[in-house]
C-alpha cells in the first residue's frame, strides 16, 4: 500500500533534466502546452525542479520587466 509520502519520494526520486524542466516552465509562462507534452512531464520532471525553475524564471520576469520600466523612463518617451 503506498501513501502519499511514497508517491512523493517516487515524484522527487525522478530524473528530469534541470534544462528539460526549464523548457517547460518557459512554456507554461506562454500558456501554450499540448495535453501529450503536459502529460510527459507529469510522467518525467523532478517537482523540485519545477519548483525552483518557476521561481527563477519569475524573479527573471520581475527583474526584466523593472529594467524595461526603467529604461523606458529614463530615455524620456514616457514623459
Amino acid at each position: 500500500m503506498s501513501g502519499p509520502a511514497d508517491e512523493l519520494q517516487q515524484a522527487v526520486a525522478r530524473k528530469g533534466s534541470f534544462g528539460g524542466t526549464l523548457r517547460a516552465v518557459a512554456w507554461s509562462f506562454f500558456g501554450v502546452r499540448r495535453g501529450a507534452d503536459h502529460a510527459q512531464d507529469v510522467a518525467r520532471l523532478n517537482p523540485v525542479h519545477v519548483i525552483i525553475a518557476g521561481v527563477l524564471a519569475a524573479v527573471l520576469f520581475v527583474v526584466g520587466i523593472i529594467v524595461l520600466v526603467n529604461w523606458i523612463v529614463g530615455s524620456g518617451v514616457a514623459a
